[in-house]
């Protein structure tokens, strides 16, 4: 299949991604247009706004009308495989309810490994594709998945078997992450023990490869325990990721520094000196702005991560407590008011920032060659992405597998 998007602003990151200063840069090319062969992007050439008729020899040729082509958002952070609702506990946080006192009585976190575990692995896959759909109407060609409902061996299975059967009936890319280390069952004797002894071994017997992830947190994983979660993965050969400092500063960042995580991740209660040193190290800091938004007003402070030299990305982190919405532009929208970045910034962490974290070389840019994962907004500027709010700025998507 050829495709044609003619007279399009194209504006792309280039790799490799930088850092600090150099965080932000876009290549911006008005006027091009971007041809594609079988999913692959063929060409990138200025328009030729001399010819009176319209390109032909096609399958299709959309007319961008010079509005901007980006490429497609990559959301490297979401919990999107569940069942159920917490519609009562929002509530109660609009009555000033503490989460992590909900958290305490069995809500939070638990409330949904309760319907998850009673919910068959068809169900959940169900589930998953349907709010997949949804992120991509609004610009999400690549995503992450977590486990961490489940909170046993069979159950963390189970939604991991779930996430891969959703990730090979999606045009789009996906990956998925086990969050051994979520919430901490109490009706479990022994549950990290077990978690570390037992269920880590089974998830890496049938997924090698997968990446593991752990929450530190008051009333989560202790540092001790995250510490040996994640130590074991590695002596497994296991890429780790880390939520830290939500609430509380335990100790995340240094940890996610000295094991070379792929990402930290929330970071609204961290400290300068921390955020200091994770800009100065290989491990990137992930902003989930939808959270403050829903949850609390707090924000992670992006920009002290870039004035340190390092690397960011912004992701939903959608999932039904804290963060309810598949957004991209809603999270690059928050992150330009609340974490710091500016509007270009803000791109980059959006596409080639989520790449890096997941390992995708080869997307969250448009280049002669990549694969045609790409977003046509319904504005001229770039800006507009970041500026307005809850506007419907996606005009179509492209998902390269669709365009082969």
């Amino acid at each position: 299949m050829n495709t044609l998007i003619h007279n399009a602003k194209v504006v792309t990151p280039k790799a490799p991604l930088g850092r600090g200063s150099a965080f932000g840069a876009l290549t911006i090319m008005p006027g091009m247009d971007v041809e594609i062969s079988n999913g692959l992007i063929a060409a990138i050439r200025p328009t030729d706004v001399t010819s009176k008729s319209p390109p032909s020899g096609y399958d299709d040729v959309v007319n961008a009308h010079g509005c901007v082509l980006l490429p497609g958002f990559v959301d490297c952070h979401t919990h999107a495989c569940w069942v159920g609702d917490r519609l009562d506990e929002w509530e109660q946080k609009l009555r000033g309810v503490p989460y992590l006192d909900i958290l305490a009585k069995g809500g939070g976190i638990m409330s949904t490994v309760r319907a998850v575990r009673q919910s068959p692995a068809q169900s959940l896959m169900g589930h998953l594709l349907w709010r997949i759909a949804e992120m991509q109407r609004t610009g999400t060609t690549a995503a992450e998945v977590k486990s961490g409902y489940g909170l046993s061996t069979h159950e963390e299975l189970k939604m991991l078997r779930a996430i891969r059967g959703a990730a090979s009936k999606w045009p789009g890319t996906l990956r998925m992450t086990a969050l051994l280390g979520h919430a901490i069952d109490p009706d479990i004797p022994d549950f990290v023990e077990r978690t570390i002894r037992e269920t880590l071994p089974a998830v890496h017997a049938e997924f090698p490869d997968v990446t593991i992830d752990a929450f530190l947190e008051h009333g989560a994983w202790s540092l001790d325990q995250t510490t040996r979660l994640l130590d074991k993965a590695l002596d497994l050969g296991h890429p780790v990721r880390l939520h830290a400092d939500q609430f509380n500063s335990l100790g995340g960042i240094p940890l996610a520094i000295r094991l070379a995580a792929r990402s930290v991740d929330h970071l609204e209660a961290s400290t300068p000196a921390d955020l200091a040193a994770l800009g100065a190290s290989s491990t990137i800091g992930v902003g989930l702005p939808i959270c403050g938004l829903h949850l609390d007003n707090r924000y992670a402070n992006l920009r002290a991560v870039l004035d340190a030299g390092g690397q960011v990305a912004i992701a939903t982190n959608f999932n039904p407590g804290s963060a309810p919405s598949g957004s991209m532009p809603l999270a690059i929208a928050a992150a330009v008011r609340h974490c710091g970045l500016t509007p270009h910034e803000a791109i980059v962490a959006s596409t080639l920032g989520g790449t890096a974290v997941l390992g995708l070389p080869d997307r969250g840019r448009l280049e002669v060659g990549l694969p045609a994962d790409a977003v046509l907004l319904g504005v001229r500027d770039e800006r507009e992405l970041a500026y307005q709010l809850g506007s419907p700025i996606i005009r179509r998507v492209f998902i390269s597998k669709d365009l082969a």
